[in-house]
């Protein structure tokens, strides 16, 4: 029994000599480890003073960005939308459309420094703006990582830290919770992944995130209690979305835009593009010619498009020792750089015979003058139609899709009115064209047509300093259609006097749209405005809407019919 128990004992002292050894390794290791650490630490942290210690000036994109809402130009009508949305009471989640470089995420940062401002909005002063671009936001579909919803750090992922040794998971917070109380500004929303999508809506209607982990024991009495309050009641996320984006309406999940408010930033016209062209050079310290900026206006697409042909030009100025960026410069620029001109919409005035003005809506909701001609010849009753893209290929890559255009079908309603009303017989051929071959989808080009059509036939010329729109039925009724604003604006643009509508479209803030925004009811309406006799010249741009022209009705009343008893 002595001998047992005197093994026993040695093998218990060994052991722990063996641990006592093996625990004095480990922590003489640590001792060791710890100033090599700190040495480490303090080279990489010497080396993070010098990068940060050098940079390099301003990039002028940055310098002149917009500090104040009247420093974005052409987009009134959308900050007054985004303003109305956000500041007030009850502020909503809102998308913002228009093409790339016209301010979108600069009016969406000062909304919020305005929301802050405004009576009894629900921000306060130190509401934060966090930013995302929906195109960078990586994600595990394990959960693992996620900087859009957040995850949770699990023990068994490295670098668990303490409370990961302990076995106690830790909720890490996303964008969506680092927004909470203010906005999350979502950039090129309509890229974000489906499965990310999904959770953001989830997100949008709880105004919380709920966690999920298998480690997570709600019964254990070592995780720390701001741990169980966030697996039992979420993490909040009260924000405000806005999300930008360059897609059209359609290609955005329905579920998202009922979550919603829209609002669209339209495309700069060349005068605007110019303005920030000509601000853009006087903030580098550079003087520019009205012609140059001009210039700049015809060839970019956008304001940063100037800002960037402003930034190179400057830079050729610079070479030669000048302050001053003179036109040579600036087509240097556009040469250098394949700059295409854009199309400037400037509209002839001049009354002719089978030429009529027609409105469109193409882009980003961007009005503009469509030119619709036809012309009439002896022959057997023959119709065609010209220049109208029959099908069309959308999107890109593997999102396409081919849709046929709707334009046939109002030009058949068209030619079946004309034949009733008698204009149209079978000795006559009639062909309608659009120059230019641009896709023309949608009936809008209804009542344009026959106004051409009825010019060619009876040779009586259109009154040139106006145009039109509107879907015309077989009964000779002028329906409403879509994008009448942006039409208006871009007749306005093109140096028309006056544009008819359907009386559907009609608005009172046409009154101060700078033309005339006449409302039509019937077909009867367009002709006896439109028409003139066959000597009479374009009106005056002051002129008052034209009376109604005998010519017109006369060969319809030779016919038998009476263009006043046309169905209203």
């Amino acid at each position: 029994m002595d001998i047992l128990s005197w093994l026993f004992g040695a093998v218990q002292l060994t052991a722990t000599v063996i641990m006592g050894i093996y625990f004095y390794t480990q922590l003489k290791r640590q001792q060791q480890a710890q100033p090599r650490n700190g040495r480490e630490s303090a080279k990489e942290m010497e080396n993070l003073r010098r990068m940060r210690a050098i940079s390099l000036s301003e990039p002028l994109s940055e310098h002149v960005r917009p500090q104040r809402f009247e420093d974005i130009i052409g987009q009134e009508e959308g900050i007054r939308s985004l303003m109305a949305i956000l500041c007030g009471q009850n502020p909503q989640h809102v998308i913002i459309y228009g093409p790339p470089g016209v301010g979108k995420t600069c009016a969406a940062r000062l909304a919020l420094e305005a929301a802050k401002q405004s009576p009894g909005t629900p921000f306060q002063q130190n509401a934060p703006f966090i930013e995302m671009d929906a195109t960078c936001v990586r994600f595990d579909e394990r959960a693992i990582a996620d900087p859009l919803i957040g995850s949770v750090h699990d023990p068994i992922y490295q670098g668990a830290g303490p409370l990961g040794v302990a076995g106690v998971p830790q909720p890490k917070p996303g964008a969506v919770s680092r927004a909470h109380g203010g906005v999350l500004f979502l950039d090129e929303i309509g890229e974000l992944h489906p499965i990310q999508m999904n959770k953001l809506l989830k997100v949008l209607e709880d105004r919380k995130v709920q966690f999920e982990s298998a480690y997570y024991n709600p019964d254990d009495t070592g995780t720390p209690r701001y741990v169980h309050d966030i697996f039992k009641n979420g993490m909040p996320a009260d924000f405000r979305l806005i999300g930008a984006t360059t897609r059209s309406p359609e290609e955005l999940p329905p579920a998202l835009r009922s979550r919603c408010m829209e609002i669209f930033f339209r495309a700069l016209n060349p005068q605007e593009i110019a303005r920030i062209a000509y601000e853009a050079a006087q903030r580098a310290g550079f003087s520019m010619s009205r012609v140059t900026a001009e210039l700049t206006g015809q060839y970019a697409a956008c304001g940063r498009d100037a800002v960037n042909m402003v930034q190179m030009a400057s830079g050729v100025a610079q070479l030669e020792n000048r302050r001053e960026i003179i036109v040579a410069d600036m087509e240097w620029v556009i040469e250098s750089g394949h700059y295409v001109r854009q199309p400037i919409q400037q509209a002839s005035v001049d009354s002719r015979v089978g030429a009529v003005h027609g409105l469109a809506v193409h882009g980003s909701h961007q009005g503009a003058v469509m030119e619709i001609e036809a012309v009439a010849s002896p022959g057997t009753g023959r119709v065609r139609i010209t220049g109208i893209v029959e099908e069309e290929e959308l999107g890109s890559g593997s999102r396409t899709m081919r849709r046929k255009s709707t334009a046939h079908a109002s030009a058949e309603n068209v030619i079946t009115l004309l034949r009733q009303l008698g204009y149209a017989d079978d000795r006559t051929d009639l062909h309608i064209n659009f120059p230019g071959g641009a896709p023309v989808d949608g009936p809008s080009a209804g009542v344009a047509m026959a106004v051409a059509a009825v010019s060619a036939l009876t040779g009586q010329p259109v009154d040139g300093s106006a145009a039109v729109t509107g879907e015309i039925s077989v009964q000779g009724i002028v329906l409403p259609v879509g994008g009448v604003p942006a039409k208006v604006e871009a007749a306005r643009l093109a140096g028309l006097s006056r544009v008819y509508i359907p009386r559907d479209n009609s608005m009172e803030r046409f009154r101060d749209a700078g033309i005339q925004a006449v409302p039509i009811d019937t077909l009867q309406d367009a002709l006896l405005a439109m028409l003139l006799p066959a000597a009479s010249q374009a009106p005056a741009a002051d002129a008052p809407i034209p009376t109604p022209n005998r010519l017109v009705a006369a060969p319809l009343q030779a016919k038998g019919c009476n263009l006043r008893h046309l169905p209203v």
